[in-house]
């Protein structure tokens, strides 16, 4: 296990589970990447590198006594900008004589139990007996750049993160104006590049593209990781399917610009690389100084997709978060905004806080209008105080009550923006993020804080903190409605403005960091639009993200399927809302809408006062069997059967960790005539093990696997069926 350094070959071997990553030193200066993928039983395979790069040259290489070594045709570990090597570099920096050129040569290595902390950034960890770290250490001594690559191999999964330190060791100035977090070269290109994209309201749609000769990336210059690309790909054979086959999945621990994919060369040789996007990015570092780009996340699995998605899974619920709600039950919540909108009161909210109770839903989220003077969308964004006019008891007469009810209080809130019209922006204008002499541009009648500045991450700890204190308040759902533009900062100088944007993400880690910290019993959801910052980012300091505004449950197959091919269902919350919804306007049954959420995080967000008595027994009956399920549901592994982006259908299902019982989702959305009959061919069990259903049938898990779920057919649209399943113990075989 972990990380093993074999003296002879000059290579390391980095080792976990069924994984192997294996990178030499060759000539003693220079890392180089052999090989990433299925485990290795003897990892000494220098010969691999060095076959297929020792041909014939027109042109002489770039070292005298080696003459056919030429940068461009070598597989770096990480390789910079301004020699030889044309591909995309993984950093670039600019000495003191304004050239921008840097050679990084080994100076020595330590192997570290456990992980390594990034300052000021989210990370996963590990403790000294569950992974193990290389430190390679390199250096530019011309520029006085000292270089550090960190590699995490964990035991269990082989899992592998990887960051970089950038050290200015000099004694004058240099300039990063590229800093990648990994770069990898394999040696043949995979044959596609799987990626989750979208828009609002459409996120995490999968989509594939053939590797070709040429660049293929994904990014975002938002601000923010984005609705339209999430920063995580996979990287997947022809013949890779959801059980079978290669598959390197990749993510960033990181929620703002990002740039991400592949590039292959003339050879179909890939460069693979992940981290900050490098427009308008720099870093200045003085002498003495040093930067530390976020972590990524590397996930390989002979097994398919499904065995790259569980290993993502298992990584970010056991070593990403590491608060107090891990592994607590995650509570079932009712959101008023569709009840009220912006007009609550306290009597409404009481009311409906009433009818939730009747439901067995377990907490109440008061939804926006709730502070400063603000009725619609065009005011009050900074004002964190209640409006008295609407809860004249405040906060906590109003959560007091419905404690009483034998509900939870919860409460949203956009603490990263303001409005101009508002106390703060009153009082501080230039807080928000603008170019002096241009337009400050809005969107839904706001501005973004700059948090960039000290005090204005100080305003924000200290506001949210005197709403958290002051009354019983166990959840924050945290909001994020726009995108930075007119990126400027009245609190940098001019050379240090293409700074800004990354020490905007390191304020808002700071504030996220001492609010968990200072209420660790509160549940932090995070929101941005919907997914528009669904990343493991923000998944360090929140256990659960609201993955779309789009609650249509049609939809929601396919946002909720592209989501868990990185991200654990425990982390995505799945909200039923009012039909029609406002998205697509289709009416859809509730019991349909139900079946798609019972897989993640329940919630509700309509109004249940405007609903029938029947109605409200239905929902009595969902959230009664959703508590049945949340501990196989929230804790166990999950396995998608069916896609929906390959036709009408679409099935998934959750096993426990210890095997002992599963359940199994069905949904066909819209009918077809004549449709073919299918049955729906399960994963992950046991061959020998029999499993009865809840209405006792019996399967062994062979038959499952191979011949599938007979499903009970139902013409019509929105079809939806599941299947509860427990292992039997041997004594209790039926005829034994």
């Amino acid at each position: 296990m972990g990380v093993c350094f074999l003296e002879k070959e000059n290579l390391f071997h980095l080792c976990g589970g069924d994984v192997s990553y294996i990178l030499k030193i060759y000539r003693d200066a220079f890392p180089m990447h052999l090989y990433w993928g299925k485990r290795l039983s003897d990892p000494a395979i220098s010969w691999y590198l060095e076959a297929p790069y020792r041909r014939k040259k027109l042109l002489e290489g770039a070292e005298p006594d080696d003459p056919m070594f030429l940068h461009e045709y070598w597989p770096f570990e990480y390789p910079g900008y301004g020699l030889s090597d044309y591909r995309p570099a993984a950093f670039e920096v600019v000495g003191q004589d304004g050239c921008c050129a840097c050679e990084l040569r080994y100076r020595g290595y330590e192997i570290i139990d456990g992980s390594v902390e990034l300052p000021g950034l989210p990370s996963v960890w590990a403790r000294e007996d569950q992974a193990q770290t290389l430190k390679l250490l390199l250096s530019d001594e011309l520029l006085g750049l000292q270089v550090e690559l960190y590699y995490t191999v964990f035991e269990h999964s082989g899992a592998i993160t990887r960051h970089t330190v950038f050290r200015n060791q000099g004694g004058g100035k240099l300039k990063l104006k590229k800093a990648l977090s990994m770069s990898l070269d394999m040696k043949h290109a995979p044959a596609k590049m799987i990626q989750l994209s979208g828009t609002a309201l459409r996120e995490h749609w999968i989509e594939q593209r053939e590797l070709g000769i040429g660049e293929t990336y994904l990014e975002s210059t938002r601000g923010i990781s984005s609705h339209q690309q999430n920063p995580f790909f996979a990287l997947v054979e022809h013949q890779t399917t959801e059980t079978g086959g290669d598959a390197y999945g990749v993510s960033l621990v990181y929620s703002g610009n990002f740039l991400a994919g592949v590039s292959c060369d003339m050879y179909r040789s890939a460069r693979v690389q992940i981290g900050i996007h490098p427009t308008n990015f720099g870093w200045q570092l003085d002498a003495g100084e040093q930067f530390c780009t976020p972590q990524a996340v590397l996930c390989y699995s002979p097994k398919g997709l499904n065995g790259m998605s569980e290993k993502f899974h298992d990584l970010f619920c056991n070593q990403l978060y590491r608060g107090r709600w891990k592994d607590r039950p995650r509570p079932i919540v009712l959101n008023t905004w569709e009840a009220f909108y912006f007009g609550l009161d306290h009597q409404r909210v009481l009311e409906l806080a009433g009818r939730a109770a009747k439901a067995g839903i377990e907490m109440l989220v008061l939804d926006d209008g709730w502070f400063g003077h603000r009725n619609d969308d065009t005011s009050s964004l900074g004002d964190w105080f209640e409006n008295k006019e609407k809860l004249p008891r405040g906060l906590k007469g109003l959560a007091g009550e419905i404690n009483a009810l034998g509900l939870q209080f919860g409460l949203w809130v956009e603490p990263e923006m303001v409005s101009p019209d508002s106390e703060l922006y009153r009082s501080h204008p230039d807080w928000c993020i603008h170019i002096n002499g241009r337009k400050r541009s809005q969107w839904r009648h706001q501005l973004c804080l700059d948090l960039s500045r000290t005090e204005v991450q100080d305003y924000l700890i200290d506001s949210l903190s005197r709403v958290l204190s002051g009354a019983n308040i166990a959840y924050v759902k945290w909001d994020c409605n726009r995108r930075i533009s007119e990126p400027g900062s009245d609190g940098l100088p001019p050379e240090r403005q293409d700074e800004l944007l990354h020490r905007y993400v390191l304020g808002l880690y700071r504030v996220l960091e001492t609010l968990t910290s200072r209420f660790p019993e509160v549940l932090f959801e995070n929101c941005a639009s919907g997914g528009a910052r669904m990343d493991a980012g923000m998944m360090y300091y929140f256990p659960q993200t609201w993955v779309s505004d789009n609650s249509d449950a049609v939809c929601r197959l396919r946002i909720q399927y592209g989501t868990s091919l990185c991200y654990p269902p425990v982390m995505t919350t799945a909200h039923i809302s009012a039909s029609p919804n406002h998205q697509v306007l289709r009416q859809t049954p509730l019991d349909f809408r139900a079946a798609v959420a019972y897989p993640f995080n329940l919630g509700y967000e309509l109004n249940l006062c405007a609903m029938s008595d029947g109605e409200l027994q239905q929902i009595a009956e969902q959230t009664a069997l959703y508590k049945q399920l949340r501990p196989l549901v929230q804790q166990g592994k999950f396995y998608r059967l069916l896609s929906p982006f390959a036709g009408n259908q679409t099935a998934w299902m959750t096993v426990s960790q210890d095997g002992s019982e599963f359940a199994v989702w069905y949904y066909k959305d819209f009918c077809q005539p004549e449709e073919a009959y299918i049955n729906v061919r399960l994963t992950g069990l046991e061959q020998t093990a029999r499993y009865q259903d809840e209405d006792g049938s019996c399967y062994t898990g062979e038959m499952l696997m191979n011949l599938g779920l007979p499903l009970r057919w139902k013409n019509g649209d929105y079809f939806s069926q599941m299947w509860h399943f427990k292992r039997l113990q041997e004594e209790a075989l039926p005829g034994r």
